[in-house]
């Protein structure tokens, strides 16, 4: 396995991975675990396969290439899919060594959550689930947009769409509607 000073991959008590260019290169057990393979199963695969859609995958990549300059960490949240297509909830802290190339070599850590993922929170397209989570984690629209490369305004129709469609009045109120969704049919 892969050395930390010290430690190996192996050593850590969180579900923790070593990428290059997006394709896992090593992992310990709790990783695999996390997903529902065994740690040879993910070892030198993409993590495509971990992503309920190709389109996740992509736009969680284009995200992180944006976000992740060599040395910072940087974190979201996000649906990812494990063995047999069971989808979850996940938090994903990575820190990228190469300022110019995110992926050339990457270390992240997995931390499954206990939001469950409903029929309703599924529906949403892709970006409303990524700009529903930014919401949840307190931030402004400005801050969405810039973090997104979007403009203000694009987030401010985006969230007024999904406040619509929950029926509810404000920011709050959106942010309890999509913590409070019962766990759909997995």
């Amino acid at each position: 396995m892969s050395t930390v000073p010290g430690f190996t991959l192996a050593d850590m008590p969180v579900p923790m991975v070593f990428a290059t260019h997006r394709i896992i290169r090593d992992c310990n057990d709790e990783f695999a675990a996390l997903f529902g393979y065994q740690r040879a199963e993910v070892v030198d695969t993409s993590f495509s396969r971990l992503y309920p859609a190709i389109a996740d995958f992509v736009r969680t990549g284009d995200m992180w290439r944006h976000h992740l300059p060599g040395g910072a960490v940087y974190h979201d949240e996000r649906i990812m899919a494990g063995a047999g297509g069971k989808r979850f909830w996940c938090r994903v802290n990575g820190r990228a060594r190469d300022a110019s190339d995110p992926f050339a070599a990457a270390l992240y850590c997995f931390e499954p959550m206990s939001r469950p993922v409903s029929d309703t929170t599924y529906r949403l397209t892709g970006r409303q689930r990524q700009i529903m989570t930014l919401v949840a984690q307190g931030k402004t629209n400005a801050a969405i947009a810039a973090e997104l490369d979007l403009s203000q305004r694009t987030i401010e129709a985006h969230r007024l769409r999904l406040a619509r469609s929950a029926g509810v009045a404000n920011a709050a109120e959106l942010v309890a509607w999509f913590l409070s969704q019962p766990a759909g049919s997995d």
